[in-house]
């Protein structure tokens, strides 16, 4: 009786596996705003995060804080953790190797990628892979190409390539574009600088690989439709055309999101958090395509509370000011999810 209840349930799940077999791939985006240790760095300005600093930055508000990225990270990816995650504002190794080893997410088996820039106050990007759907080759970081002398030091621009399991090559870019302290407009040719050098290193893969497949994350201080994104960049929203070696913004247009931005800020939402692809990830005809109307904010409510100041809600942060709420962020994440035609089995 065992025995034939295993041959049926076999048979089943065979004649229930389409001939053409498709996978999943979700992909994350997430500003985690000043994930730092509790050491400092005397060539950085991370006095804030120090446990005699301003923020009272202990061991244990440090591990909770990981504890709740991590809770993010799982939520996010529901039944299975997301394929890749891009992290802003994460200090250094030690964080992310806390971080994939001292939480829950040290089941899933996360490698990572980051940058070491000179930003002023030590916070760089990250690439969190699972090494089964994300078959890492190589990544290098590139400093933004500044126009004028006095800019801003920024982070670097990470970029990570890898096979997916289809065997096309899936080049990623991290980025935290220069911030607008100090004014909008004063900071915007900063900005413009960092876009353009991200253009520049995306016409270089256009190029040269047989099928690009580009995909950008992160935080770019500028919305959908400001210049560095919209001109420079070229990032526009998703049309009924779509051209393989064109960039396209899948967090354009307003009118399809879920939620009014990822930033609040003086009672106003903003969606300074982006992911743009190639249009080849795109069209459902390859390999690998955007499964449509899978592009969203992840707003569950634990990562929201109620703001008292402007009214509605607002992101459940580490700090709030100077006031410990214990929180997450100040920037709700990012998800998209891509599906994978699996090769055929002879």
């Amino acid at each position: 009786m065992t025995r034939t209840l295993t041959i049926f349930i076999c048979v089943l799940a065979f004649l229930s596996c389409p001939a053409n077999a498709q996978s999943g791939f979700r992909i994350m985006s997430y500003n985690v705003e000043n994930l730092f240790d509790t050491d400092d760095n005397p060539d950085k300005n991370d006095n804030d995060f120090l446990p005699s600093g301003n923020h009272h930055w202990t061991r244990g508000r440090y591990y909770h804080k990981l504890q709740q990225i991590a809770k993010v990270i799982s939520a996010a990816g529901e039944w299975n953790t997301p394929a890749l995650v891009a992290l802003c504002e994460v200090e250094n190794d030690s964080v992310l190797i806390h971080l994939l080893n001292r939480t829950p997410l040290k089941q899933q088996q996360y490698r990572y990628c980051m940058t070491h820039g000179s930003d002023t106050r030590g916070i760089n990007t990250a690439l969190l892979y699972q090494r089964d759907q994300f078959g890492y080759i190589g990544h290098r970081e590139h400093s933004v190409v500044f126009t004028r002398k006095n800019h801003k030091h920024t982070r670097n621009l990470l970029h990570v390539w890898g096979k997916v399991i289809t065997a096309d090559t899936l080049d990623v870019f991290v980025c935290h574009l220069p911030s607008r302290y100090g004014g909008e407009k004063e900071s915007e040719a900063d900005r413009f600088d960092a876009a353009r050098t991200l253009r520049n290193l995306c016409d270089s893969l256009l190029g040269t690989r047989t099928n690009p497949q580009i995909l950008i994350m992160g935080d770019f201080n500028d919305t959908a439709e400001n210049v560095s994104i919209t001109q420079i960049l070229a990032a526009g929203k998703i049309g009924k055309r779509i051209e393989a070696k064109k960039l396209y913004n899948l967090f354009a247009d307003p009118h399809v999101l879920n939620y009014p931005g990822t930033h609040k800020y003086q009672g106003e939402w903003n969606q300074l958090d982006h992911i743009i692809v190639s249009g080849n990830l795109i069209d459902t005809t390859s390999s690998m395509y955007l499964l449509p109307g899978s592009n969203r904010i992840f707003a569950p409510p634990f990562l929201l509370t109620n703001d008292k100041t402007w009214q509605g809600k607002r992101p459940f942060r580490t700090y709030y000011g100077f006031k410990y709420e214990g929180g997450y962020s100040d920037h709700l994440p990012l998800i998209t999810d891509f599906l994978l035609s699996l090769p055929d089995k002879d």
